[in-house]
């Protein structure tokens, strides 16, 4: 008698120790289901903290069992059970289209590498029922329903069509209006820069063959000419403003970037020039010859290297000019923006009629 219980005693204390140690939980929210309907299988396994533990792993349309699919499987949880234990969990989502009672196999878990297991599971798959007895119950399948028209479902594509309607009027009228705004050509005209001396020289010349006779009113037309290119030549090659200065002032400027002599040259055929012009100061031919001479050394002495070349000439606008460039960008924009409209407006209600009409 005392040694049967010592065993007791000893087989008590070892399921105490196994279930201490490791225990494995497997079952199911639903042991019936019809062919087709899911139902899911709860794994779990327990063990001291630290413990290594592999659940089983199936791919969607494995067979857990013959007949038995998983559709799908959770990932692994882990969960702390008091200072020294973990629990790890799975869900498995099972189905099966065939009438049977499936025993669904106690799962291995690994734990340390041991193996452990729950226990089976009983699942039955039933098939919906269909009474033959009464085939006069079983009736066609019905008709497309003709749903009656409720003015809430079509309002928006009403109000949509009606704005669209005055998107398109608001651009039939910019159109003509920007038709009648025409268009402002600004021609920009390419111009080829001949340099100050080269002009000079140019008009020098002319004055030398236009004027031949020596009366007065030709000397001062001719000196009057001669004086206002060498005015126009000192502006442009000086950078003063020679045509609004008396011939002293236009002097006085020159002291400093010419030599003496040219200087007095200068002053002599300015003062000639004044005596001609406001005098009625004479002037015989050989002397006027002499005058254009200094004026052509002048121009030679202080030219430049400047070359010929071609500028561009862009005309200015007018303010109303302007305006009206102003008025045209902005119905094209408006054109733009309303054209962009009416093309989304007009999907979206085909779209939405579709949707209503099918």
């Amino acid at each position: 008698m005392k040694i049967k219980n010592i065993i007791l005693t000893m087989a008590l204390m070892g399921c105490s120790t196994l279930a201490i140690g490791q225990t494995v939980e497997q079952r199911m929210d639903s042991l019936q289901l019809l062919i087709g309907q899911q139902t899911i299988l709860h794994l779990k396994a327990t063990a001291r903290k630290g413990a290594r533990i592999v659940l089983p792993s199936f791919k969607p349309q494995d067979q857990i069992v013959p007949g038995v699919e998983v559709v799908e499987q959770s990932k692994g949880d882990t969960m702390q059970m008091g200072d020294d234990r973990i629990q790890v969990s799975r869900d498995y989502t099972l189905t099966s289209f065939d009438e049977k009672v499936y025993v669904v196999p106690a799962l291995d878990v690994k734990i340390d590498g041991k193996s452990y297991h729950g226990n089976p599971l009983a699942l039955k798959v039933l098939t919906v029922p269909v009474d033959t007895v009464h085939p006069n119950q079983f009736y066609p399948a019905k008709g497309v329903q003709d749903n009656p028209f409720e003015w809430s479902e079509w309002s928006f594509a009403f109000w949509l069509s009606l704005l669209m309607i005055i998107i398109c009027g608001a651009m039939i009228y910019l159109r003509n209006r920007l038709k009648k705004n025409k268009p402002i050509i600004a021609r920009i005209r390419i111009v080829k820069r001949v340099p100050a001396h080269e002009k000079a020289l140019r008009e020098i010349n002319d004055i030398k063959h236009h004027h031949t006779s020596a009366s007065q009113e030709t000397q001062k037309e001719y000196y009057t000419q001669l004086t206002n290119t060498l005015r126009a030549y000192i502006v442009s090659r000086f950078g003063f403003n020679a045509m609004e200065m008396t011939s002293g002032e236009i002097i006085e400027h020159l002291r400093a970037s010419g030599d003496q002599k040219m200087i007095d040259e200068l002053r002599m055929l300015f003062s000639t020039a004044d005596l001609v012009k406001f005098a009625k100061y004479e002037i015989p031919m050989n002397e006027n010859d002499a005058n254009l001479v200094n004026a052509i050394n002048f121009i030679d002495q202080t030219k430049t290297d400047e070359q010929p070349k071609e500028e561009k000439i862009v005309p200015t606008l007018s303010t109303e000019d302007q305006k009206s460039q102003q008025q045209r960008r902005l119905i094209k924009t408006l054109l733009w923006v309303g054209g962009i409209s009416v093309v989304a407006i007009f999907v979206y209600i085909v779209y939405q009629v579709a949707m209503l009409v099918m």
